[in-house]
């Protein structure tokens, strides 16, 4: 993505977050959500310079391990945003992928804007939540070079488990549908 499509797209995410109201008790939550390699993380990173004082939340952080998409979607709901919505402290058990196991829990910081980047976030229970969804693509094979050339050729069969994961949540779910705004990140 280069830099003016780039910037278009954070001052758009900014109007559209101005413009919503908390739907999480008092806190904004803004969704990034799309396949995996679209380019959440760096969409997210970038929009967080512009935003005074969010909290951004790496769903990766979650899942429990390669075939935990839906479990990551679920505790999502269950431990973050519930909590949140009813005033309560949010947190999470973090996942070990070296050991694949869980590992500690996380807790959330009170927080008025509540950043969720990660394949799932828009999915599920949590667009009750949900203040913006973003929704970041990009050509099948761009993402799973892009994810290849980070995570290393040794994880090609993760990638294609988690993939299939993801196809099957989103045309159940129709994440895509439902975005306040889409972003492609395409060269």
């Amino acid at each position: 993505m280069d830099t003016k499509a780039l910037n278009e797209a954070i001052a758009q995410t900014l109007t559209v977050i101005d413009e919503t109201q908390p739907r999480c008790g008092d806190t904004k939550v803004v969704a990034v959500d799309g396949p995996s390699g679209a380019g959440k993380t760096y969409f997210t990173s970038a929009l967080a310079e512009h935003l005074p004082n969010p909290y951004v939340l790496h769903m990766d952080d979650m899942y429990p391990g390669w075939d935990g998409l839906d479990q990551g979607v679920a505790d999502l709901h269950d431990n973050v945003l519930s909590p949140i919505a009813r005033g309560e402290r949010a947190a999470y058990r973090g996942w070990d992928w070296e050991l694949e196991r869980y590992a500690e829990w996380r807790s959330l910081p009170t927080t008025r804007l509540l950043l969720v980047d990660g394949a799932g976030s828009g999915a599920g229970l949590n667009v009750g939540f949900e203040s913006v969804l973003i929704w970041v693509e990009a050509d099948r094979e761009v993402r799973f070079r892009r994810g290849i050339e980070r995570d290393g050729e040794s994880y090609r069969p993760q990638w294609q488990r988690w993939a299939a994961q993801e196809e099957a949540l989103f045309l159940a779910d129709g994440v895509r549908g439902r975005a306040d705004l889409i972003v492609n990140t395409m060269p």
